[in-house]
């Protein structure tokens, strides 16, 4: 087992108790040790909600495990049941609580309680949190509805005249990245199309609300990491359509829109852009074409990587230089993905082994998770975080979908702002000597009181100090000449440290051990050809 700092997914039952916090009605008992209920810490810390998630843990102990655990987690049940009165209850067991062998499953079954049980099988050593989310939810629809389908060969009934179509948006959960939003955005464009929408699950969804899937013309699978399963299930027993296409972006929103219009019967061809949409706009405009081929490297969920490298690349003018994800489930998406762009794909969940590669490929926008925010400040590159997992600031009071028309409007503000704000602080840093600018001036507007700044030493003095002879005092440290080191300066800080970094490498590699203005520029125009 590997020992790790982070991590960016947890065991399945993680999974599984996402889907009972997104949903009303339902319950999880988890067999797991006493300990695991930090898990809580996760819904009211970092999703910020006012009350603890629909899970109850049989917490057996050390003393516990020469006795009989199995007494224990029907004990547990009953009293959930009792205390709780759920609609549902899910039964599954921790990694360590996989080792006992107790069955939890099958105990909570011949209970016999008034309710629907159904036990959950979580492979805690073979499988992660995404795959527990999605086949939670899988055996969670699949077992209300068992015995709602329909015949072989019954075809469904054709929709009343006059009725809108409908449609189910299936897999926005609880610790999902800015779901909330992202379903009121898609409701409101699908409502400007003539579609409603008949349940969102899980999230915000009862067990009657799921026994309502099939009322619905079709399914909309806007997080496949959670859904795929149910929309393939739903789609092979009762004949509903999948659109498949996720909105990220202008351009796959557009594609969504004519996929929604296929498969319900629409014309959308006629469908104005609305008004709302400023995203195409600011992408032509003169302050976003100066960052048009900006390198980027992506790391995430699959749905959210792939969806970002299209955005970056069509829609920003960006480069992507490096692009990969943690769900291994999804690989073959993001290994097409990433021949589509010319770069080899980062399937992982080692984050020691993002650092690297991002180091490697010297991007000047890192987008990722949170994990890759960290990665990212230590690189002192911009970041802008794009999935899950998250912490506590990916969850915003405001509205900020990342889907739809004004989801391109958030992903151009959070992906274009910290590159333009490294170019305004290389500004500053530039004109920081100026006379009007310097620490000691007084505003200019002030007219006669106005100083003439610092003496020329001591602006010198100041600038020696904040460039990168730090390194001086250390023996390892490549020499730089007093004059190179101004030179540096010039260069946005943004890029900097990779400038830096060619230009030692040069020098390593030509046995210069001390780099001056020439020994620069020719490592520039090495690295530049």
């Amino acid at each position: 087992m590997q020992l790790t700092l982070w991590s960016y997914e947890g065991p399945p039952h993680i999974g599984a108790m996402r889907v009972a916090a997104s949903m009303k009605g339902v319950h999880l008992v988890l067999h797991a040790p006493q300990g695991d209920t930090y898990s809580d810490l996760l819904f009211t810390m970092i999703e910020r909600r006012d009350s603890r998630p629909p899970v109850t843990y049989t917490t057996f102990q050390a003393r516990e495990l020469g006795a009989d655990t199995a007494e224990l987690v029907k004990d547990t049940i009953q009293a959930c049941y009792d205390r709780f009165s759920p609609e549902v209850l899910l039964i599954g067991e921790s990694c360590t609580a996989e080792l006992i062998q107790d069955q939890p499953g099958a105990l909570a079954q011949g209970m016999g309680l008034p309710i629907p049980v159904l036990p959950l099988e979580l492979p805690a050593y073979t499988r992660k949190e995404s795959w527990g989310a999605n086949e939670t939810f899988y055996q969670l629809v699949r077992g209300l509805l068992h015995e709602r389908r329909p015949a072989p060969g019954e075809s469904r009934p054709p929709r009343p005249e006059g009725q809108r179509p409908r449609a189910n948006l299936l897999g926005p959960i609880s610790l999902g990245f800015r779901c909330r939003d992202d379903v009121t955005e898609i409701t409101r464009l699908l409502d400007m199309i003539g579609v409603d929408v008949n349940v969102v699950a899980p999230l915000g969804a009862a067990p009657a609300d799921l026994l309502r899937l099939p009322e619905a013309d079709f399914n909309i699978c806007l997080y496949p990491e959670t859904a795929d399963q149910t929309c393939l299930w739903l789609e092979r027993m009762f004949g509903q359509p999948t659109v498949k296409t996720v909105p990220l972006g202008i351009g796959a929103t557009r594609d969504f829109i004519a996929e929604v219009g296929r498969v319900a019967g629409i014309d959308t061809g006629s469908i104005p852009m609305p008004d709302w949409s400023r995203m195409p706009w600011y992408s032509r405009s003169v302050d976003s074409t100066y960052l048009t081929g900006k390198r980027v490297f992506i790391f995430g969920d699959a749905t959210h990587a792939v969806a970002a490298a299209r955005v970056a690349s069509e829609e920003l003018g960006f480069t992507v230089v490096g692009l990969g994800t943690y769900a291994r489930e999804f690989a073959r998406e993001v290994r097409a993905a990433a021949k589509q762009y010319g770069v080899e794909p980062l399937i992982t969940d080692d984050y020691l082994e993002v650092e690297a590669r991002v180091a490697e490929a010297h991007p000047e926008l890192v987008l990722g998770t949170q994990m890759e925010r960290h990665i990212a400040k230590r690189l002192g590159v911009p970041c802008a975080v794009i999935s899950a997992p998250v912490h506590v600031q990916d969850f915003p009071a405001r509205y900020a979908p990342q889907m739809g028309f004004e989801g391109a409007n958030v992903l151009f503000d959070t992906w274009v702002h910290p590159l333009m704000m490294g170019l305004e602080e290389h500004l500053i840093t530039m004109f920081r000597e100026d006379f009007e600018f310097n620490d000691a001036s007084t505003p200019s507007h002030l007219g006669h009181g106005a100083s003439p700044g610092r003496a020329p030493e001591a602006a010198a003095s100041a600038q020696l100090e904040e460039t990168p002879a730090a390194a001086a005092g250390d023996p390892a440290a490549m020499a730089w000449a007093p004059e190179a080191e101004q030179e540096l300066k010039k260069i946005p800080f943004f890029v900097r440290g990779k400038a830096k970094r060619n230009t030692e490498r040069y020098a390593t590699e030509r046995g210069i051990q001390t780099i001056t203005v020439e020994t620069l520029y020719d490592a520039k125009a090495h690295f530049g050809r």
